[in-house]
């Protein structure tokens, strides 16, 4: 049987409500060879999620449904998805954002058209909703050209929902740390990819709608402070004045992002 070519890594954790609109928008793509790996986080829901999962599966094979026994966060939910992902590139997209109905083909002509063999990470721009998706609370984010580790300790501009992964260029296998859980266990992935040498680039296409619900854990920029300070200090090892440094051009830079398009 062919392998596709997306393997769509999708973390569910009490989605119930909005995972529906998310697998349309994978239904909807003009791109056709792909597969939809969700994995629901152990959802206190009664199975809502799941069955609306199987609902569009059994219609469509390509959309397929994993019940993690424990829940693990979305690190290891999409660790969960990777480790049963056929396909050689990972495209990650959560179970509340919506892609474009032509994010895959796009996405795919711009991973196409690179001549660097060092970049692995291709992401997009993506709109800024509120938690109905209806409209704008902010100005589309872009952050163009190639992103190194070194660029990555400042700032992260890679959104996981508009990234796509080339897993033919990683030397060895990268998953989150599920230690993390969810906060920041996407930036420290591509901090890892990078460590092989590797880098990300950012194209100016917006092609995603980014939810920003009430609970989101990036809603409000004071929740990531301590987060964040532990992959510098405890994660990457720095000492305190390094990681002092990275904390304040990282917060600024996130004020930046915050107020305007990038």
């Amino acid at each position: 049987m062919k392998k596709p070519t997306f393997s769509i890594i999708t973390p569910m954790y009490r989605g119930a409500s909005l995972v529906g609109e998310s697998i349309e928008s994978v239904l909807r793509q003009t791109a056709a060879d792909w597969e939809m790996i969700i994995v629901d986080d152990c959802s206190p829901d009664g199975g809502e999620g799941v069955a609306v999962v199987r609902k569009y599966a059994k219609k469509d094979p390509r959309v397929k449904i994993i019940q993690s026994p424990v829940n693990r966060g979305s690190s290891g939910a999409r660790n969960l998805a990777m480790d049963n992902a056929a396909g050689r590139y990972f495209a990650f997209l959560d179970a509340d954002d919506i892609w474009d109905s032509d994010y895959l083909e796009k996405m795919k002509e711009r991973i196409d058209e690179n001549r660097d063999e060092t970049v692995a990470i291709f992401f997009c721009g993506y709109r800024r909703k509120d938690s109905a998706c209806q409209r704008e609370v902010l100005p589309p984010y872009k952050s163009v050209g190639r992103k190194d580790f070194k660029r990555m300790l400042y700032h992260c501009p890679i959104f996981p929902s508009a990234s796509i992964l080339d897993t033919g260029k990683l030397k060895e296998k990268v998953r989150f740390n599920e230690e993390l859980r969810n906060l920041r266990d996407d930036y420290v992935f591509w901090l890892n990819v990078m460590k092989q040498g590797l880098a990300a680039v950012g194209y100016d296409d917006v092609l995603v709608d980014y939810r920003m619900r009430d609970d989101s854990l990036t809603a409000s920029k004071r929740k990531m402070i301590r987060p964040q300070w532990n992959i510098y200090r405890n994660v990457l090892g720095m000492d305190a004045l390094r990681s002092l440094f990275y904390l304040t051009t990282w917060a600024v830079n996130g004020v930046v992002k915050y107020r305007r398009a990038v």
